[in-house]
């Protein structure tokens, strides 16, 4: 064998393990970008939760909604421009429809997420994601938890009613049960 057959060989022995690794690439980004996603909704809930918790204790449920409305678009920014990606909660019934609509991709993943839900599937397990060459989205599932239900639930105190509908007159996320899904955690990272 000649020097150039043997050149010849070694570039058809490399073709050859190389190709089946095409179209690995793009689950190995995709599961890539899952992972610094989650990592991302979850730093956000990790520092939105305690904030609101915080605030119930110090100034009551009032205290609470200020922080939902000054304070969590603030955490979001702060995220949102350490990492790149773009970060948001939304739902179907929106406390503030200019900034927590979902678009068509996200509506129909929260109608699945009910459905999903209704049909067993823990909250906490509800995901969807979309990846194309332009940018890839993931959302997870929020679930009404106990101290939810003081702001999100159907029999929202006079007081703390007023203090929403003063922040948010289009307030539609009221009337919600225990466990239920309430919306998602939004991130887009746009290549």
């Amino acid at each position: 064998m000649t020097a150039k057959e043997c050149v010849r060989c070694a570039w058809v022995v490399l073709a050859a393990t190389l190709l089946p690794l095409q179209g690995q690439a793009e689950p190995l980004e995709q599961q890539a970008l899952q992972e610094k996603g989650l990592a991302l909704i979850a730093e956000f809930a990790g520092t939105l939760k305690p904030a609101l918790m915080q605030a119930m204790q110090q100034g009551g449920p009032v205290a609470a909604v200020s922080v939902c409305a000054e304070q969590a678009p603030q955490m979001a920014a702060e995220l949102e421009a350490r990492s790149g990606w773009q970060i948001k909660r939304l739902s179907l019934k929106p406390r503030n429809p200019q900034a927590g609509a979902a678009d068509g991709w996200e509506r129909q993943s929260l109608l699945a997420f009910e459905r999903r839900h209704a049909d067993g599937e823990p909250v906490s397990e509800l995901l969807a994601s979309q990846y194309d060459e332009q940018q890839y989205r993931l959302m997870k599932a929020i679930g009404i938890q106990g101290p939810c239900l003081t702001c999100h639930g159907a029999n929202v105190a006079p007081q703390l009613a007023e203090a929403i509908d003063s922040l948010y007159p289009d307030d539609h996320a009221r009337g919600y049960e225990l466990g239920q899904v309430r919306g998602a955690f939004s991130v887009v990272k746009r290549f």
